[in-house]
C-alpha cells in the first residue's frame, strides 16, 4: 500500500462544486500535452502490421478512415489540449508528419535512433516539455488503442492530483478476465479526491485463474498504459529511482540534433538507457502513483480477435472490410485487399488479405500469429518487415517482381516532388505516365511517357515531377547473373 503523503484538504463535493471545478479545469486543459508513443511493431496483427509499417499507421476500419495514430491524436484535440509531442523511430518520421498534416495538426517529434521501450521514450518527452515549463502536465498515450466514452472528463478530474505531484494511472473497468493485460489493484479511498483511488499493487499478465479471481474481487482494473503527471514529477522520479537511465536519456537529449520541431536523440548515450516500460522502471516503485478508474470502452487492439471485437458487426457477428461475400458464416473478420474474398460455411474465421501475404486463422488462435512472424524473420523473408506497396514522402512504390535476377518496382511520384535513385549496373527506368525531369550530375533531360533511360552511372540521379498530375515510372534492375546470361545468349528462367 502506498502512502498518500501530504496534500491539501479534501475538496468540496456535490454537483455544483463538481461542475464549477470541471469548468475551471476545462479552461486550462491546454496545459495538458498529449504524448503519443509510436513505438511497437504489432506483430500479432501481421500481415497488416510489419516492422517498417506498424499497426498504428494503418486505418482503424476501411481504407480512407483515420489510422490508429490519427485517431489517438484527434481524440485529444478540440482546443482542450496543447499540440502533441510524438515519440517515434527514425524510419517513421515522414509517416508521422504526413498523418499529422492529414489532420491539419502541428506537433513536436522526439525521434529515437532505436527502440528502448516506453520508459526512455517518456523521459525524453518529459525533458522536451520541461524545457518549456517543468510544471506542464503530460498525458501519455499509446498510439494504437481504441477508446469510446467520455474520457476527457476523467482526465479533467485527475488534473489537480497530477498538478500536486501525483502520477495518475488510468485503469479500465474490466469486461472479462483477460490474461494478456496487466492489472492495477485498488488500494482504497484517496482522501483528497473521491474520483481517485490508492494503488495496492500491480499484477502483470496473470494466468486465467488469477485473472478470474481479480475480476471477482471487484477491486482490479485493466492497466491501460495511459498516465497523467507533470513533467517535473516524472523527471524527478527517474533521477531518484533509475539515475543511470536518467543520465543516459538526458545526455541523448542534450546532444540530440534539433531541426524543424524535431529532436533526434543521440544514439551513443541513448543505448545506455534501460530498455523497460515506464511501469517497471518507475510506477511499481513510486509512492506517488494513484489510480483513476475509467468506466469506458477500451481496447489495445493487440490481436485480430480484438479488431473483430471493436469492429462494426452485422447481424451475424461478422466484420467485413472491402469486397467480401459470405454465406453460412458467423463471427468472422475479413479484411479484403484488391480482390474479392468469398466465404462459405466457415464460422469464426479470420482472413487478412494483402498484396503479398494472406493470413487465415480462427478466433482464439490469433495470439499465435506472432509465431508466423518469427518464422519469417528466421527465414529472412521480406514479408516480415515490409509491404510490397509502400507510402513515401514523394509518393508510392509497388514491388511487382523480386527474383534472383530481376527487380521491378512501380514508382508513383506526386506532383511537385522528387525522389533520388541510386545508380546500379543493369538499372533502367521506363516512364509509363506523365513526364519526369531527370537530373543526372550536371545533365538534365525530360523523359516522357513510353521513353526509357539507363541509370547505371556512378552517381545518383534525381527524378522530379514538375507536372500537375502524378507521374508513374517502372524501375527495373537486372542482377549480374541474369546480365551475364543475357550477354552470353543463354536462356534464363526467372522464377
Amino acid at each position: 500500500m502506498r502512502d498518500e503523503g501530504p496534500l491539501p484538504d479534501v475538496l468540496p463535493t456535490g454537483p455544483a462544486a463538481d461542475a464549477a471545478r470541471r469548468e475551471e479545469r476545462d479552461k486550462d486543459m491546454s496545459r495538458v500535452v498529449p504524448v503519443v508513443l509510436c513505438g511497437g511493431i504489432g506483430a500479432r496483427l501481421w500481415p497488416m502490421s510489419r516492422s517498417q509499417s506498424p499497426k498504428q499507421f494503418h486505418p482503424v476500419a476501411d481504407a480512407g478512415s483515420l489510422t490508429f495514430f490519427q485517431s489517438t491524436v484527434q481524440r485529444h484535440r478540440a482546443g482542450c489540449y496543447a499540440d502533441p509531442v510524438v515519440v517515434t523511430a527514425t524510419p517513421h518520421v515522414q509517416t508521422v508528419l504526413r498523418q499529422l498534416a492529414g489532420l491539419q495538426c502541428e506537433g513536436r517529434l522526439i525521434v529515437e535512433p532505436f527502440a528502448r521501450n516506453t520508459g526512455p521514450a517518456v523521459l525524453a518527452a518529459a525533458l522536451e516539455i520541461a524545457a518549456e515549463d517543468p510544471d506542464r502536465l503530460m498525458l501519455v498515450l499509446p498510439s494504437d488503442h481504441v477508446i469510446s466514452g467520455d474520457f476527457d472528463s476523467i482526465v479533467a478530474d485527475a488534473r489537480k492530483a497530477a498538478e500536486d505531484g501525483r502520477i495518475v494511472l488510468f485503469g479500465i473497468t474490466p469486461a472479462y478476465p483477460e490474461t494478456g493485460y496487466g492489472y492495477i489493484v485498488d488500494g482504497g479511498i484517496f482522501r483528497h479526491n473521491a474520483a481517485l483511488r490508492r494503488v495496492a499493487k500491480f499484477v502483470e499478465k496473470p494466468p486465467r485463474e488469477q485473472a478470474e479471481a481479480l475480476i471477482t474481487s471487484g477491486s482490479a482494473y485493466w492497466a491501460s498504459g495511459i498516465s497523467l503527471f507533470a513533467a517535473r514529477t516524472i523527471i524527478d522520479e527517474f533521477r531518484r529511482i533509475d539515475p543511470k537511465t536518467f543520465a543516459a536519456v538526458s545526455l541523448a537529449f542534450e546532444n540530440g540534433i534539433r531541426k524543424a520541431g524535431q529532436v533526434h536523440l543521440g544514439g551513443e548515450a541513448f543505448r545506455h538507457a534501460r530498455a523497460e516500460p515506464t511501469e517497471r522502471i518507475i510506477f511499481e516503485h513510486s509512492p506517488h502513483v494513484i489510480l483513476a478508474p475509467a468506466d469506458i470502452t477500451w481496447s489495445d487492439v493487440g490481436s485480430w480477435t480484438s479488431v473483430h471485437g471493436v469492429g462494426q458487426q452485422d447481424e451475424k457477428g461478422n466484420v467485413f472490410h472491402g469486397d467480401v461475400i459470405a454465406t453460412d458464416t458467423e463471427n468472422a473478420l475479413v479484411r479484403a485487399g484488391d480482390r474479392l474474398v468469398a466465404l462459405v460455411g466457415v464460422p469464426e474465421v479470420i482472413v487478412i488479405d494483402t498484396p503479398d501475404a494472406l493470413l487465415v486463422t480462427r478466433r482464439g488462435r490469433c495470439q499465435d500469429v506472432q509465431k508466423v512472424v518469427e518464422l519469417l524473420r528466421r527465414s529472412q523473408r521480406l514479408e516480415a518487415s515490409r509491404h510490397k506497396r509502400r507510402e513515401h514522402e514523394w509518393g508510392r512504390s509497388m514491388s511487382l517482381l523480386r527474383s534472383g535476377g530481376l527487380d521491378m518496382v512501380m514508382l508513383t511520384i506526386n506532383s511537385g516532388t522528387s525522389v533520388n535513385i541510386d545508380p546500379e549496373p543493369g538499372r533502367k527506368l521506363i516512364v509509363t505516365r506523365g513526364t519526369i525531369e531527370m537530373f543526372d550530375g550536371p545533365w538534365r533531360r525530360s523523359v516522357g511517357q513510353g521513353e526509357h533511360v539507363t541509370l547505371d552511372n556512378l552517381q545518383p540521379c534525381r527524378l522530379v515531377n514538375a507536372g500537375a498530375q502524378e507521374a508513374e515510372a517502372l524501375l527495373m534492375t537486372l542482377r549480374p547473373t541474369l546480365m551475364l546470361a543475357a550477354q552470353a545468349g543463354v536462356s534464363h528462367h526467372v522464377s
